[in-house]
């Protein structure tokens, strides 16, 4: 599929380096809006809409169950998990490759982590009716992830009628910081403690895209871990589902790598 939009490393370099290097130093979040234009973003918002319609988004899974309280109660997302090879992921494939050339710019500039390697994409729908997900840390026990990047795919969005506002809780600010769910936003935030979030509850049919980029030390003692706990010496399937936090995160012999 081709796009007309072209983005070059220059711009990419700049946009990393003026805008969000200085933001995850200085607050630990940024946001970027117009990633792709109206074009390309139209594209991979359609992909996700036909994924959605043909039934391929699934009810987001949790690490485990509390005694009487459902599922739906602390979150209420459909996902899927693609790598963007997919056929009828192209564009996808085209969102994925610009934020890894973007993250790319960044690794090295954001101190000693080694970010060499992200999870495949979690596609999700929060379908409108009043679903969201409770507050939570991606990364609360050292799983490897280190940057969350989420590309929203909202048009028309009306917070105050939709709701569907990511809300990130600071560690040790005083304040909380709204992120609206809008068409071709990227948001970009460190995956740990510092960054408890939650998002509200949605009226609307809300899309976006979320990878996470590893500390690839940290994930490969994650790794032994799981290995540990499983028995397993090697990873022999295709995809191994590691569950972690209160989100179910797919490590595959297949991940993408990101080169930097």
């Amino acid at each position: 599929m081709p796009f007309i939009e072209h983005i070059s490393y220059s711009d990419l370099e700049r946009l990393a380096l003026q805008r969000l290097v200085p933001a995850l130093l200085s607050h630990g979040f940024c946001y970027v809006d117009g990633l792709l234009g109206e074009l390309a973003g139209s594209a991979v918002l359609d992909q996700v809409v036909e994924m959605h319609n043909s039934g391929q988004l699934q009810d987001g899974r949790l690490a485990g169950s509390i005694p009487g309280v459902s599922r739906r109660s602390i979150r209420g997302d459909k996902i899927a998990w693609v790598s963007g090879a997919e056929r009828g992921c192209e564009a996808i494939s085209f969102l994925l490759n610009l934020i890894d050339r973007l993250i790319s710019v960044c690794a090295s500039r954001l101190g000693d982590k080694a970010i060499q390697e992200r999870s495949k994409a979690m596609v999700a729908c929060y379908p409108g009716n009043g679903a969201g997900y409770v507050k939570h840390v991606d990364n609360p026990n050292h799983d490897g992830r280190h940057l969350t990047c989420i590309y929203y795919l909202n048009k028309n969005w009306n917070p105050k009628e939709h709701g569907g506002v990511l809300r990130i809780f600071p560690e040790s600010k005083p304040y909380v910081v709204d992120i609206k769910p809008l068409f071709d936003r990227l948001l970009v935030f460190w995956s740990d403690r510092r960054n408890p979030h939650e998002v509200q509850p949605s009226y609307a049919t809300r899309y976006a895209i979320t990878v996470w980029y590893f500390d690839s030390e940290e994930r490969a003692q994650a790794k032994k871990r799981f290995r540990a706990l499983t028995g397993k010496k090697e990873y022999l399937s295709a995809t191994l589902l590691c569950v972690v936090g209160t989100i179910e995160i797919e490590y595959s012999s297949v991940d993408t790598e990101v080169q930097v």
